[in-house]
Protein backbone atom coordinates (compact mmCIF):
# COMPACT_ATOMS: atom_id res chain seq x y z
CA UNK A 1 0.00 0.00 0.00
CA UNK A 2 1.28 3.45 -0.83
CA UNK A 3 -1.53 6.01 -1.18
CA UNK A 4 -1.12 9.78 -1.15
CA UNK A 5 -2.97 11.38 1.77
CA UNK A 6 -3.37 14.88 3.16
CA UNK A 7 -1.98 15.25 6.66
CA UNK A 8 -3.39 18.19 8.61
CA UNK A 9 -1.54 19.62 11.60
CA UNK A 10 -2.59 21.59 14.68
CA UNK A 11 -1.10 25.03 15.35
CA UNK A 12 1.46 23.23 17.53
CA UNK A 13 2.68 21.07 14.64
CA UNK A 14 1.03 17.83 15.75
CA UNK A 15 -1.11 15.82 13.31
CA UNK A 16 -4.83 16.35 13.89
CA UNK A 17 -6.51 14.84 10.81
CA UNK A 18 -5.75 12.60 7.84
CA UNK A 19 -7.72 12.91 4.61
CA UNK A 20 -7.76 9.48 3.00
CA UNK A 21 -10.18 8.09 0.42
CA UNK A 22 -12.13 11.39 0.53
CA UNK A 23 -12.83 10.93 4.25
CA UNK A 24 -11.48 12.92 7.18
CA UNK A 25 -10.01 10.70 9.91
CA UNK A 26 -9.45 12.37 13.30
CA UNK A 27 -6.31 11.61 15.29
CA UNK A 28 -7.58 10.03 18.51
CA UNK A 29 -4.39 9.33 20.49
CA UNK A 30 -0.89 10.66 21.02
CA UNK A 31 1.02 10.26 17.73
CA UNK A 32 4.39 8.56 17.41
CA UNK A 33 6.99 10.43 15.31
CA UNK A 34 10.42 9.34 14.06
CA UNK A 35 12.89 9.58 11.21
CA UNK A 36 14.76 6.93 9.26
CA UNK A 37 17.25 7.10 6.40
CA UNK A 38 16.90 5.58 2.96
CA UNK A 39 19.83 3.86 1.24
CA UNK A 40 20.85 6.80 -0.93
CA UNK A 41 24.14 5.13 -1.89
CA UNK A 42 22.17 2.40 -3.71
CA UNK A 43 20.47 4.92 -6.00
CA UNK A 44 21.69 6.93 -8.94
CA UNK A 45 19.89 10.06 -7.75
CA UNK A 46 21.99 13.18 -7.66
CA UNK A 47 21.19 16.29 -5.68
CA UNK A 48 22.62 19.76 -6.02
CA UNK A 49 25.00 20.87 -3.29
CA UNK A 50 23.34 22.91 -0.55
CA UNK A 51 19.82 21.50 -1.04
CA UNK A 52 19.61 20.28 2.55
CA UNK A 53 18.66 16.96 4.12
CA UNK A 54 17.51 14.59 1.38
CA UNK A 55 18.09 11.28 3.17
CA UNK A 56 15.83 11.52 6.25
CA UNK A 57 12.43 9.91 5.76
CA UNK A 58 9.80 11.25 8.18
CA UNK A 59 7.28 8.85 9.76
CA UNK A 60 4.10 9.24 11.81
CA UNK A 61 2.14 6.39 13.40
CA UNK A 62 -1.35 7.65 14.18
CA UNK A 63 -4.39 6.11 15.82
CA UNK A 64 -7.31 7.56 13.92
CA UNK A 65 -11.08 7.34 14.03
CA UNK A 66 -13.79 7.95 11.47
CA UNK A 67 -16.78 9.35 13.35
CA UNK A 68 -17.68 7.00 16.20
CA UNK A 69 -16.11 3.91 14.60
CA UNK A 70 -13.29 1.96 16.24
CA UNK A 71 -9.65 2.94 16.09
CA UNK A 72 -7.34 2.22 13.18
CA UNK A 73 -3.60 2.73 13.06
CA UNK A 74 -2.22 4.60 10.05
CA UNK A 75 1.48 4.66 9.33
CA UNK A 76 2.46 7.65 7.20
CA UNK A 77 5.75 8.40 5.50
CA UNK A 78 7.22 11.41 3.69
CA UNK A 79 10.22 11.20 1.42
CA UNK A 80 12.38 14.32 1.83
CA UNK A 81 12.41 14.83 -1.95
CA UNK A 82 8.61 15.06 -2.11
CA UNK A 83 6.00 17.29 -0.45
CA UNK A 84 3.50 14.39 -0.33
CA UNK A 85 2.59 12.17 2.61
CA UNK A 86 2.02 8.49 1.87
CA UNK A 87 -0.13 6.02 3.77
CA UNK A 88 2.03 2.90 3.91
CA UNK A 89 0.00 0.69 6.24
CA UNK A 90 -3.39 0.44 7.95
CA UNK A 91 -4.07 -1.77 10.95
CA UNK A 92 -7.42 -2.30 12.64
CA UNK A 93 -7.11 -2.07 16.41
Amino acid sequence: MRSVVELRFSAGGVPSEVVYDRRVWSVAAEPLHWFSRWNWWESRISVARGVGDVVSVEHWRLQVRLGSAGLRTFELQRDPRSPDWFLVSVTDD
